[in-house]
């Protein structure tokens, strides 16, 4: 049975390439119906086909928006989730929000057991080829290939600057408390001192909290050699039936008439890239590309 992720930072992509992905017959994933009933434990054994009949969530509008227009006509959209209430319960309560990155040395035997009875039971009730699990923020990859060593990592990256730009507007975005409060744990003491030296600039601490989790990121790139693949999303949005190919063939899966069908579902447009550089001052745009620079181009961004 198998396991792949696609993984990200948040405010990434990475929600858009879990539901492109999901197109496919042989995925199968946990949906938001799943997450939100996490008592009953369900399994999920119509989500692939219930979703895959549905449309795409309209571009540019928020899931958020988007659910509440489908209970206001009575419906209920079965979509991929993140699934942190369900995993919290029936893996480990620390999942969802841990201070740090979950590790391979995280990993227990009884964490081990749960882990595998969650994931098998879903993979064994959908009867996919593999089921594809979402995350954001920590990567959590290491910890999840304790108990499944040949798990298979999609990870989705943005540029920097238009991930902090999203993170300030989103209501989730915890920075606002300082970093003493926030999920991601506290700030490295060179960090601490950055941001202080900064006046305490919310956008340089987001962008601060965006180069923990790239360093994150390629740390557990690097324990997993051979098991990652990098997608831009810029490159995504540019040549969406490249970059799928790409991620379907480094997980083993056809481009089929079935996903194909899927894939013309949605319509795809260049985003708000650049929104940063509107939405933002030239002065914050600067004090962020200080802190993040190294990691912008080493991921493949012009400072």
């Amino acid at each position: 049975m198998s396991l792949a992720v696609v993984a990200g930072t948040g405010r990434c992509g990475s929600t858009l390439v879990q539901e492109l992905l999901c197109r496919h017959p042989g995925i199968g994933f946990i949906s938001g119906v799943d997450d939100k009933l996490p008592k009953l434990n369900l399994t999920g054994k119509r989500n692939g086909r219930l979703y895959r009949r549905g449309a795409p969530r309209p571009s540019g509008m928020t899931s958020l928006a988007y659910s509440r227009r489908l209970l206001e006509r009575g419906r209920v959209r079965v979509a991929p989730s993140e699934a942190y209430r369900l995993l919290d319960r029936h893996v480990t309560p620390g999942f969802s929000r841990p201070c740090r990155d979950l590790l391979a040395s995280d990993m227990t035997p009884f964490f081990s057991s749960r882990t595998r009875a969650f994931f098998d039971s879903r993979i064994a009730a959908q009867r996919c080829d593999l089921l594809l699990q979402h995350v954001t923020g920590w990567p959590r990859t290491g910890f999840l290939a304790a108990a499944y060593p040949d798990l298979k990592v999609v990870n989705v990256v943005r540029d920097g600057r238009a991930v902090v730009n999203s993170w300030l507007q989103m209501g989730w975005w915890d920075g606002w408390s300082g970093p003493a409060n926030w999920y991601l744990g506290p700030l490295p003491r060179p960090l601490q001192e950055r941001w202080e030296a900064s006046g305490r600039s919310f956008p340089v601490l987001a962008g601060l909290g965006w180069a923990m989790l790239m360093t994150a990121y390629a740390d557990a790139r690097a324990q997993l050699p051979g098991q990652w693949l990098d997608l831009r999303y810029e490159d995504v949005v540019l040549d969406p039936r490249k970059e799928l190919t790409r991620a379907l063939e480094f997980l083993g899966l056809d481009w089929t008439p079935e996903f194909e069908r899927g894939f013309q579902k949605h319509q795809l447009h260049g985003g708000r890239g650049d929104a940063y550089r509107r939405e933002l001052t030239p002065r914050q745009v600067t004090d962020v590309e200080s802190v993040i620079a190294d990691h912008l181009t080493q991921w493949g961004y012009a400072v």
